[in-house]
């Protein structure tokens, strides 16, 4: 919904200097008017955030076509450009997950009102989970259940789609210790009901987008990681991370699909491909190969 919000009102301005006044109407949704404003939108926004307002216009005009409002989809002639295929982006370095994690464990993120305990929990559970952002944020202190050694996650993905994803007592231990200085910080006398969310700030309220996306880059500057982030990833390389490391333990692509909680099996089959890549160039760079390579040389192999 926040998605969708911002994409109508970046248009909205667009609209108003194709139309010419500042209170623009249905009826001035027209294919004309639409394709000017969109071709304004593209000249400071990336391919995929173009498609994706193209599609957020093309839905309100089909709901303003059922409402009678419109004649007809204007959208239909305005073109939809194919956003540029993104393959996985993990973070760089085999050892990085654990060298991220034992710098957070040993308070490195500098910050008003430290909460390593806090940090740690969310950064653990994105990297042995593969949530998204949105599901992360979503989690209830109910959404951990089970009994010890067979605990899950239940999560809420996208549309609405429920599934569990396994916890070991590794990540319910850490937890468990951030839950232990959440209740020092903020003493009550009753236990937390189960639906407060589970990860929140140092005031208790939720945990934001906007402030996830901050601990997680700061905790990447302080780790001294920050050069093994591709560009483009953030929160989303955790996730990434993750995945490849399931495939590269031998998880198939219809695991990943249901860990991952992806809708179509082509989706991860691309961290299957990116992970068969990644270990070929691997193996590239063995030493032996290189001496296959001098041996065939001298030979004229």
């Amino acid at each position: 919904m926040a998605a969708r919000r911002r994409d109508i009102a970046a248009l909205l301005p667009r609209i108003r200097r194709a139309v010419g006044t500042e209170d623009p109407v249905v009826a001035d949704l027209t294919t004309a008017v639409l394709r000017v404003a969109f071709a304004d939108f593209s000249l400071d926004h990336a391919r995929s955030s173009i498609a994706r307002c193209w599609s957020t216009w093309s839905g309100l005009c089909d709901f303003l076509v059922a409402e009678d409002a419109l004649a007809g989809n204007p959208m239909a002639g305005v073109h939809r450009p194919r956003p540029d295929r993104q393959g996985p982006k993990p973070l760089r370095g085999e050892d990085t997950p654990e060298v991220l994690l034992r710098a957070v464990a040993a308070g490195c993120r500098a910050a008003r009102d430290p909460w390593p305990e806090r940090d740690l929990a969310v950064l653990a559970t994105l990297l042995v989970s593969g949530l998204r952002s949105a599901e992360l944020l979503g989690l209830r202190t109910g959404d951990l259940v089970g009994t010890r050694g067979e605990q899950r996650l239940r999560v809420l993905g996208k549309g609405n789609t429920e599934r569990s994803v396994p916890v070991e007592p590794a990540l319910a231990d850490l937890v468990d210790t951030y839950l232990t200085t959440r209740r020092q910080r903020f003493p009550r006398p009753r236990a937390l009901p189960l639906d407060a969310a589970l990860f929140v700030d140092t005031r208790e309220r939720p945990l934001t987008r906007d402030q996830l996306q901050y601990l997680v880059r700061s905790c990447y500057r302080a780790a001294g990681i920050g050069d093994r982030v591709q560009r483009g990833a953030l929160v989303h390389a955790l996730r990434h991370t993750f995945a490849t490391r399931v495939v590269a333990a031998g998880a198939s692509a219809v695991e990943v699909m249901r860990l991952l909680g992806h809708q179509s099996l082509t989706t991860s089959q691309q961290y299957i491909d990116a992970t068969a890549h990644e270990l070929r160039s691997a193996a590239a760079g063995s030493s032996t190969y290189t001496a296959l390579h001098d041996l065939r040389t001298t030979t004229g192999g």
